[in-house]
């Protein structure tokens, strides 16, 4: 459930009727967390409220976006929403697990949300086990996307032409039934419930993920999301010839917590 902050103007629910909600699954690494965070510290986005839900493990902390001590003190939770009007964006950010058996709750939960928003369409965030890669999949590039039906009618042409490889469905049965395959995303979490959620319900949503290995997952965050960025642009390449806008991507300074802190001197 959408719960608007209360910023001293009343607490009416922001009209996102039209836009694009942009979120994370947790997945393996937690790509999909990593790139939101990019987005929602780059375009400087402006929280307006969060998702109360029993589905995710209680958490709070700091601004995760804090640019100094004014806002450092600002508290976090385990669900926010952001908003940027001007790209008609809407980000959700999830900061912590599922909690078992929850994820069905949860998809019917947001969908729900994102009928009554009247939100145009979902991209989901997402990774997948490399190791668990098939050999198809294990050719060429590591990132792929998929298309409910709804979306595929609106942006199927476009994505064509980006030359983007969609995710492949595997083997069911290896070395019993080769003929019948199925969608299979090891380690991306509620990116399968969420998809299949919404093609049966006729939401526009695209999945976008990446083959990877927990470790330092900031790399696969900014391959991620400047494949995101080849499509709906958020940020444009200062090079004409390249679609690489890396450098141009806000770390937020929660990021230097990342791995903890550093080895204490009195070790050595």
């Amino acid at each position: 459930m959408f719960v608007p902050c209360d910023r001293g103007g009343g607490s009416a629910s922001p009209d996102f009727k039209g836009f694009t909600l942009l979120m994370p699954a947790v997945s393996v690494g937690n790509v999909g967390q990593l790139a939101i965070d990019l987005v929602i510290s780059t375009l400087d986005m402006t929280k307006v409220g969060y998702f109360y839900t029993d589905c995710l493990v209680p958490m709070v902390g700091n601004n995760p976006y804090a640019t100094g001590e004014e806002n450092s003190v600002e508290l976090s939770i385990n669900a926010e929403v952001y908003s940027l009007p001007s790209k008609k964006l809407v980000v959700l950010q999830i900061r912590s697990p599922f909690i078992k058996n929850k994820y069905r709750p949860f998809c019917q939960t947001l969908l729900s949300w994102v009928k009554s928003s009247k939100c145009a369409r979902v991209v989901l965030l997402s990774s997948s086990h490399a190791y668990q890669c098939d050999d198809e999949q294990l050719l060429g590039t590591p990132l792929r996307y998929l298309l409910t039906p709804d979306l595929e009618k609106a942006v199927g042409g476009l994505v064509q032409e980006l030359n983007w490889k969609e995710m492949e469905k595997v083997t069911a049965y290896p070395g019993i039934n080769d003929t019948e395959k199925v969608l299979h995303i090891p380690g991306g979490g509620i990116t399968k419930m969420l998809f299949t959620e919404s093609c049966s319900k006729g939401v526009q949503m695209a999945v976008l993920l990446k083959f990877c290995s927990e470790g330092d997952n900031i790399p696969d965050a900014f391959a991620l999301i400047n494949y995101l960025n080849e499509w709906l642009r958020l940020i444009k390449s200062e090079s004409n010839n390249s679609t690489d806008t890396s450098s141009q991507w806000k770390i937020p300074s929660s990021w230097r917590l990342l791995f903890g802190n550093g080895l204490p001197p009195a070790l050595f």
